[in-house]
């Protein structure tokens, strides 16, 4: 009986050690999937958590930087803080003056008291994302008024991510003080509704909000944002109107240190 010469057996293994050529393809998949796995987990972290933090400290060292900028509202010494007297407010006519801000600068400030005292985000010229929204927070319509003026001061911003500066617009309650600074003005105005629109109703942001053919027939903000949360399906809308505007210099809004009811 005759057998293969030694070197021959040597090298070819018995059928049973040699690896299965599926198996081995199973096994690179499933890795590779392990791996794609956590690497998208890596990614949610990062787009969920680590913008917002990041957002946080870069939109808060911003409105530092604005030397005219009023501190937040728990900073404020209420025995000695001196608020604006009626016989500033104005509410008929414009500024005698406006920001005339390029695209990205930061010209004004925006406090929320329904967000807490602590609430103070810069508001930038422009809306595109990387340029304005996920650096710099609070984004301005081009095209709309300025604060205080009248038209509609229409503002965009994230929900979620990057500071997620109108994260919590869905707890704002029709009277709600929305207050606005620039180096010139106070602009306070007040939440009168809210609705859910589609992406391409771009009407919520015309001269009189949905009446584009209306014109300006009013001082109006309104606050753009993304709907549901983690999501761009639709737009969550707020509509207010202004109170009034004072300029700087003599005190601060009283809606600024007033609790919201």
């Amino acid at each position: 009986m005759s057998t293969a010469p030694e070197h021959e057996r040597a090298s070819h293994p018995p059928a049973h050690a040699r690896p299965k050529a599926g198996v081995s393809v199973i096994g690179i998949i499933g890795e590779l999937l392990i791996a794609a796995g956590v690497l998208l987990g890596l990614f949610v972290v990062w787009q969920l958590f680590y913008t917002d933090v990041q957002g946080d400290r870069e939109q808060a060292e911003i409105v530092e930087s604005l030397e005219w900028a009023q501190e937040p509202a728990a900073d404020i010494d209420l025995e000695s803080i001196e608020l604006i007297p009626d016989d500033m407010k104005v509410t008929d006519r414009d500024p005698d003056t406006a920001p005339t801000p390029a695209f990205t600068e930061t010209f004004a400030t925006m406090m929320v008291p329904r967000w807490g005292e602590d609430y103070v985000k810069p508001i930038s010229e422009g809306v595109t994302r990387p340029d304005v929204l996920d650096p710099l927070g609070i984004g301005h319509y081009p095209e709309s008024a300025m604060p205080g003026f009248a038209g509609n001061f229409a503002l965009a911003a994230h929900r979620t991510t990057y500071g997620k500066p109108f994260n919590q617009v869905d707890v704002l309650e029709v009277g709600d003080s929305l207050i606005v600074q620039t180096e010139d003005i106070w602009a306070v105005y007040s939440v009168t509704s809210w609705e859910i629109v589609q992406p391409e109703e771009y009407d919520v942001v015309a001269p009189t909000p949905r009446q584009p053919e209306a014109g300006v027939t009013g001082r109006f903000m309104t606050l753009t944002t993304c709907h549901p949360l983690y999501s761009a399906a639709e737009r969550w809308i707020v509509y207010s109107e202004l109170d009034y505007w004072a300029p700087t210099g003599h005190g601060v809004p009283a809606e600024l240190v007033e609790a919201p009811q």
